[in-house]
């Protein structure tokens, strides 16, 4: 009867150490270290040294062929663990490749030049398993596949146009993931993937476009987030003569100066492009943080050129087509303005939208206008107002302090107020106060209020609603439970209202 081998001729044969060293690595790096990439790495890499020196130590190189006058068991047994090397040695180079490519944090631009690396790392380790475990001529295979080669090229050009196209994308980086792009039909929009056959744009109507990398590559394409991610806009303006062309430059940066969206430096400019009788044409050129907010910047720089241009006495002028026609026809008669600028501030003002003819016109009888120099602080943090301000001319700016550290919240234009939580609810300013330009303002004071409200009581309850509302817009912008005072429920506003004007709650 044969003997069974004991345990310790097992632990020592150099088939089993091999089985056991190549079964101990799948467990550990594929299902126990699967989803931690760099403890897997270090694990695959600390078993491939160990699976190197035991092969060495038995005499297995595994890139040499065996000699023919080796018995064939082991051969086998040389063949099958030249097999388990190079796989192991594969997959430590594929996983140093996975690694680096996401500690350079770019998994998605990454995937086409990675999967390349990996594929040629595979492709290495079978023809050198066919060259040196099958002892088969691999110059010869490769001349032999030639002809299959050229069918299957053949049969895939278009997709080997798009993929060589990728590579060559993917190595020249004209766009990232993330860049807004412009291709030269018209097409826009952000790049949110590129992969092997395509590219995947992200329009502006949500619409998610593939574009082959062979046609892109071909394409003209213009980077609107290269080299860096801000994006210049420019505006065209037309304005009434009335005034010296210099002096309607300075109300369009002073415009520009009182924008929250549009980036402080480089500092927007402003360019005169055409004077002629009829108007006065100029070019305003700022930068934006991103291509996606363009189109916020430019609604709100034309937003305030009006209330500028308003609040500084000019007009705007017609296009030039409607300029010829004024000429043949004459000029059109002007609208006479009959609401006097107090009135006209109020009808901005959201809490007084409810207010009748007769009342805003007693309220507007009572409000006394205040200049404030360049640089002058209006108001200080933490001080009691105790009057709603309305800007009538130039920019304020709302800081908050906290220590030494300023941070500026907004900036104001005509037509904006502030101070009605020290009006109406008795608080002092969160933030505060001071003018970028010289400053005008019309000061609603406490006895005007007071005489309209006891002349309406129910008009604290609508003061109160349009008052909760902005107050949580300054609580969000603070970013603090302090603002709370100055806010809080409708209930609340509308009692403190009534405590502070005395007003009783009868209708």
């Amino acid at each position: 009867m044969m003997d069974l081998p004991t345990f310790g001729q097992l632990a020592r044969d150099p088939f089993v150490q091999t089985g056991v060293l190549a079964l101990l690595g799948v467990i550990v790096t594929r299902f126990l270290l699967r989803h931690y990439p760099t403890h897997r790495l270090i694990c695959q890499f600390g078993l491939f040294l160990m699976l190197t020196a035991l092969l060495f130590y038995h005499g297995i190189v595994p890139y040499e062929i065996a000699p023919d006058t080796t018995p064939t068991v082991q051969r086998i047994f040389a063949a099958a663990a030249k097999i388990v090397w190079w796989i192991n040695a594969a997959w430590v180079l594929t996983g140093f490749t996975r690694v680096f490519l996401i500690f350079e944090r770019r998994p998605r631009e990454g995937r086409l030049i990675q999967d390349l690396v990996v594929g040629l790392i595979y492709l290495g380790a079978a023809l050198s398993i066919v060259a040196y475990v099958f002892s088969a001529p691999i110059g010869t295979l490769i001349a032999t596949s030639g002809v299959f080669a050229i069918i299957l090229g053949l049969a895939l050009q278009s997709t080997l146009a798009d993929l060589f196209s990728g590579i060559a994308l993917n190595f020249n980086k004209p766009y990232e993931v993330g860049d807004w792009i412009v291709l030269g039909d018209g097409l826009e929009g952000r790049v949110v993937e590129t992969n092997w056959r395509a590219t995947h744009l992200l329009n502006g109507s949500n619409d998610l476009v593939i574009l082959p990398n062979s046609g892109l590559a071909k394409a003209q394409m213009t980077n609107l987030s290269s080299p860096n991610r801000s994006h210049g806009v420019k505006l065209r303006i037309r304005i009434a003569p009335t005034m010296a062309p210099s002096a309607i430059c300075e109300v369009m940066r002073t415009a520009l100066l009182s924008s929250n969206t549009i980036m402080a430096a480089p500092p927007p400019a402003v360019e005169i492009k055409s004077l002629d009788a009829h108007a006065v044409e100029l070019e305003l050129s700022f930068r934006v943080l991103d291509f996606s907010t363009a189109a916020v910047a430019r609604h709100e720089v034309f937003d305030l050129v009006y209330r500028h241009v308003k609040a500084s006495g000019l007009s705007l002028a017609p296009p030039k087509e409607a300029s010829i026609l004024l000429a043949d026809h004459g000029p059109a008669p002007a609208a006479e303005t009959t609401r006097s600028v107090a009135l006209r501030l109020l009808d901005a003002v959201p809490l007084f939208i409810s207010l009748t003819e007769e009342e805003k016109g007693a309220l507007a009888a009572t409000m006394t206008r205040r200049n404030f120099r360049k640089d002058e602080m209006i108001v200080d943090q933490s001080a009691h107002l105790g009057a709603l301000m309305i800007v009538r001319n130039g920019v304020v700016a709302i800081i908050h302090c906290d220590g030494t550290h300023e941070v500026e919240l907004e900036r104001l234009a005509p037509g904006d107020y502030f101070g009605e939580g020290g009006l109406f609810a008795g608080t002092t300013e969160p933030s505060r106060l001071r003018a970028l330009t010289p400053v005008v303002v019309y000061e609603v004071g406490p006895a005007g209020v007071a005489h309209l409200l006891q002349e309406r009581p129910s008009i604290a309850d609508e003061i109160g609603v349009t008052l909760a509302r902005r107050s949580h817009h300054v609580v969000a912008a603070l970013d603090s439970a302090d603002g709370a005072d100055a806010g809080g429920s409708v209930g609340r506003l509308v009692t403190r209202i009534r405590q502070l004007f005395d007003v009783a709650h009868g209708a």
